[in-house]
């Protein structure tokens, strides 16, 4: 089996509230030197057969269709290496 990780992001030019107060937090608990906080989404899928090209095009579409509003979102799609 293979893992296929599917990272999702808001656009840069979508405001991200989330990571704002992630941001505004961290030097008051002593975390300094951060200048910017995206927050996001991550899907791990494992797929069964291998990973060809013609999987990860069947994962792009399912991220594009499914696991991100493309509206306001990117997404990367990756093979995740065994450790």
């Amino acid at each position: 089996m293979a893992r296929v990780v599917v990272d999702v992001m808001l656009k840069p030019e979508i405001l991200d509230p989330q990571g704002q107060a992630v941001q505004r937090a961290l030097p008051r608990l002593g975390f300094d030197g951060v200048s910017d906080v995206r927050q996001g989404k991550r899907f791990e899928l494992e797929l069964a057969g291998p990973v060809d090209d013609a999987a990860l095009d069947r994962v792009r579409e399912m991220a594009r269709t499914f696991l991100a509003n493309t509206v306001i979102e990117d997404f990367r799609v990756r093979v995740e290496e065994e450790q």
